[in-house]
């Protein structure tokens, strides 16, 4: 019943948490923050043993049961708020890619200025600007058309809705050399003497720019390549994909979970290291490509490999070890029996990023022919099953007597393998 009213009193479109008007103090975001608030206490609450209705407390089965099912119906309220408030937080985010870039070009008009100071203003600063206003130009444009999806930043955000680390470090490479390439076309446009035009034309040779042209391509190649990988992973459930509610900066840095990642971070700092370089030679010598040296290419290309390999590394399906029957301290081991625990015992029952209540409800276990739903059992701060190593379900009434197979199916839609077990009457 408190459920039912929390949704009534959240419903996109009214002033009570699910409002997504711009000057509503009760927007999305508000609506999560009550949402999550609401959802701990009543965790607590249950863990606790408090709240229980007379007609289960008498059993264990059936109160588990029934806090199974009112957390799930609590977090399923916090997911829909959740995705709400993602939702809210994609749509305003094209209108900050927009000011981030603008603010980007005054930054740069600003150094261009302060470092013609006694030097003069030169061609190749008028040049730079303008290059930097057909690139923004062109970022503005594109976080118009996909303002619904994070603007400029919709082509680097992963079909799992995480900032992918190829496509960023691609898209930051693409972004210098494509600038650098409207540099040379800007200054080629206002040379004068045939002299000039000709040494223009020798910056765009590629014996001077081989360094970036093959960073550029390899970064590209990978880019593409670690999508089919991770789809065909996926596919051939090999990975645990669970889809984000929205992209966060440390996707770029952490793997599903939010935790650090040696492949990804040695990645994103020899690829920043190597673009600041270019950066800097780009603007030391506007009149050519950056001049990568060799060395810091080969650099980056090794930790492209690194990153690669760390990909292919990771994931792996979840496997079920063993099946015991689950019995309180002092109680007699004995036979499997219908109406019983079971202690299903492996790695990988929960996916990366999957640790929220109504992800973890959406587990399943198959006894023979019954599916069982893992049920929620709380602790402070936490859930005490189910977890990565250990999941506990009931054998249902239904499931007759004798060799059944059991298999866990994770809320990734990734199933394990089949174990044996016996059950008597």
């Amino acid at each position: 019943m408190a459920v039912q009213e929390a949704r009534q009193n959240t419903e996109p479109g009214t002033h009570a948490g699910g409002c997504t008007c711009g000057d509503c103090p009760h927007g999305a975001r508000e609506g999560h923050r009550r949402a999550v608030a609401a959802f701990l206490v009543q965790r607590d609450e249950f863990a606790a043993g408090q709240g229980l209705p007379a007609a289960v407390a008498h059993s264990a089965s059936a109160s588990r049961q029934w806090v199974s099912e009112e957390l799930t119906q609590s977090a399923d309220l916090v997911a829909e708020r959740r995705r709400a408030e993602g939702q809210a937080w994609l749509a305003r985010l094209w209108l900050r890619t927009t000011c981030t870039v603008w603010a980007a070009v005054v930054v740069l008009l600003l150094a261009q200025s302060l470092t013609a100071i006694g030097a003069g203003w030169t061609t190749a600063r008028t040049a730079g600007l303008l290059a930097s206003l057909v690139v923004a130009g062109a970022l503005t444009a594109a976080s118009w058309f996909h303002r619904a999806r994070g603007g400029a930043l919709a082509p680097v955000i992963g079909e799992d809705n995480r900032l992918s680390t190829s496509r960023a470090v691609a898209t930051a490479w693409v972004l210098l050399v494509g600038y650098a390439v409207l540099v040379l076309a800007a200054r080629l446009a206002a040379a004068s003497g045939p002299a000039e035009r000709d040494a223009l034309i020798a910056g765009l040779d590629l014996a001077r720019g081989a360094g970036v042209v093959t960073v550029l391509a390899v970064v590209c190649g990978i880019a593409v390549l670690v999508r089919r990988v991770v789809g065909l992973r996926v596919l051939t459930q090999r990975l645990q994909k669970v889809r984000a509610d929205r992209p966060r900066a440390a996707d770029l840095l952490t793997d599903d979970s939010g935790r650090g990642t040696f492949a990804d971070i040695q990645y994103v700092v020899l690829s920043g290291v190597a673009l600041t370089f270019a950066a800097v030679r780009l603007a030391r010598r506007p009149d050519q490509l950056p001049d990568l040296p060799w060395g810091l290419a080969v650099a980056v290309l090794v930790s492209a490999a690194t990153y690669v390999a760390g990909k292919y590394a990771e994931g792996g399906r979840p496997v079920v070890l063993s099946v015991v029957r689950s019995r309180e301290a002092g109680d007699l081991d004995g036979p499997i029996r219908t109406g019983d625990d079971i202690e299903i015992r492996g790695a990988g029952f929960v996916p990366p990023g999957a640790h929220t209540a109504d992800r973890l409800s959406r587990m399943v276990v198959r006894i023979g022919p019954v599916h069982v739903h893992v049920p929620l059992v709380p602790v402070t701060g936490g859930f005490s099953n189910p977890t990565d190593a250990v999941l506990t379900v009931p054998v249902p009434a239904d499931v007759e007597p004798g060799r059944l197979e059991v298999q866990v199916v994770t809320a990734a839609g990734v199933e394990t393998n089949r174990y044996t077990i016996d059950v008597t009457e």
